[in-house]
């Protein structure tokens, strides 16, 4: 019987409680746990000592995670993953600082995660690699003579042409990318870009069933939009409030507008305040009526640009507060720590409007979670930027241009007073589709696919 091997750059604790875990981690725990496998990846520690892998054993899955060294974690993680890959997909390249140093150790460290895992590998099992920092992984694995299934699923955008034929090493990139059976985006616009980059350098001849053929060898590039446990989220948000919140909740008058990012400048946060300020200046009617709260945990506290929004949001909140803010009123509360995914759904239920505006995403999980939470006889409203994936299913959202400040602060103002009848549409046709699609469905598909690939491969 073949075992399922996923590989990402962090590995969820072994000990990780469901509840407390998020979507994707639980739908991969329960794919591993099904049919028995192994999870490989980085445990966040650094060490300059040869460290031997650590593994533990639960619920018929093997946890195995490997220490970085100190220069690894500079070349293959801070600096070309963060500072290259990350700024470049998400249409940054202002951001972006490329060395080749940093692209050759990016590479190196996937050679030897490629011969780490190799040992525990059997050949019949298939291997389910995710996400922008392993995009050579299916490479290393074939110079090894790894000739396992290898599926790739990648969880931000892939850029059009203009952007991606910036980085100089974009060549290599999508020689390496090519070496996987099973290519995975979020959008079919992601698809797309993929395979025009690919046409570029190279001929490409696409087959039926969403294959491409690239020097004799094939893979198949398909979309598997991610979802979420609309079930689980539900029971999660119809939970009671901690009573210190519910004590809070109720001294707050008024209707609440809830935003949660990873912070990210990625996500728009700047724009989403500004948009904010407008709507207190244009619609006075809703001062003192409403408040809105941004949750917005640190992120790769260690990259200079994350430590740049942070200062420019901590600025922007305060300007805003400082100017509108009464005695007995305070408008924005900007909140730059974790909260556990239970409670997060609680406090979505609690909150009239969602404000999810990223400047680009590969699909924002966060405005699924806020339509599941909803109370389906009084929901509140999704605002949703067009350049999140989930724009492309979430179709009764509010859906704006985040760089149009005036525009999402016109959403705001429709979503506050937009009538039960109204709300409860839009409501039961996204909920629709987020149950259509969810998380189980997602991972379903992938896998079904990834075992009807081809597996022909050659051993590099």
């Amino acid at each position: 019987m073949n075992h399922l091997v996923v590989v990402s750059n962090r590995i969820a604790s072994f000990e990780s409680k469901k509840e407390s875990a998020g979507g994707l981690a639980v739908a991969i725990r329960d794919s591993l746990k099904d049919q028995g496998g192994l999870w490989f990846g980085w445990n966040g520690k650094i060490s300059e000592e040869d460290e031997p892998l650590e593994k533990n054993q639960k619920d018929n899955i093997t946890f195995a995670s490997f220490t970085l060294k100190q220069h690894e974690y500079n070349q293959y993680y801070l600096n070309f993953s963060n500072t290259v890959i990350w700024p470049a997909f998400h249409y940054r390249l202002d951001l972006v600082q490329y060395q080749r140093e940093d692209y050759d150790g990016y590479c190196r460290v996937n050679d030897m995660l490629a011969g780490r895992l190799n040992p525990l590998v059997d050949k019949d099992d298939i291997l389910w690699i995710h996400d922008y920092h392993l995009l050579p992984f299916a490479a290393s694995c074939r110079k090894l003579g790894m000739t396992n299934r290898i599926g790739f699923f990648l969880h931000i955008p892939f850029p059009t042409s203009e952007i991606f034929n910036a980085l100089p090493p974009r060549k290599d990139l999508l020689k390496k990318l090519c070496e996987y059976d099973l290519l995975g985006f979020q959008t079919e616009s992601d698809r797309q870009a993929f395979i025009e980059n690919l046409a570029l350098v190279t001929t490409v001849k696409e087959l039926d069933n969403d294959g491409i053929t690239i020097d004799d060898k094939t893979s198949i590039a398909r979309v598997y939009p991610i979802g979420v446990e609309p079930d689980s989220i539900r029971e999660l948000a119809e939970g009671l409030l901690p009573p210190k919140l519910a004590h809070l909740r109720n001294k707050m008058n008024g209707q609440l507008i809830i935003s949660v990012d990873r912070l990210d400048y990625s996500k728009g946060l700047p724009e989403r305040f500004q948009a904010y300020e407008i709507l207190l200046e244009n619609y006075p009617q809703h001062r003192g009526n409403i408040r809105y709260f941004q949750i917005a945990p640190t992120s790769r506290g260690d990259v200079q640009a994350y430590q740049d929004i942070r200062h420019e949001l901590e600025t922007e909140a305060g300007r805003i507060n400082g100017h509108f803010s009464t005695l007995e009123w305070t408008p924005l509360f900007y909140l730059n720590q974790h909260y556990e995914r239970s409670l997060l759904m609680k406090i979505f239920r609690h909150c009239e409007v969602g404000l999810v505006t990223p400047l680009r995403d590969g699909m924002n999980l966060v405005a699924k979670e806020y339509v599941a939470s909803q109370n389906p006889n009084d929901p509140g409203v999704l605002i949703l930027s067009r350049f999140a994936g989930a724009a492309n299913e979430l179709k009764s959202a509010l859906l704006v241009n985040p760089y149009d400040r005036d525009g999402v602060a016109a959403a705001l103002d429709k979503a506050l007073t937009m009538p039960l009848k109204e709300r409860k549409q839009r409501h039961q046709e996204m909920i629709a589709v987020i149950k259509k699609n969810d998380i189980l469905h997602w991972r379903q598909s992938f896998l079904k696919d990834l075992k009807n690939s081809s597996n022909s491969k050659p051993a590099g």
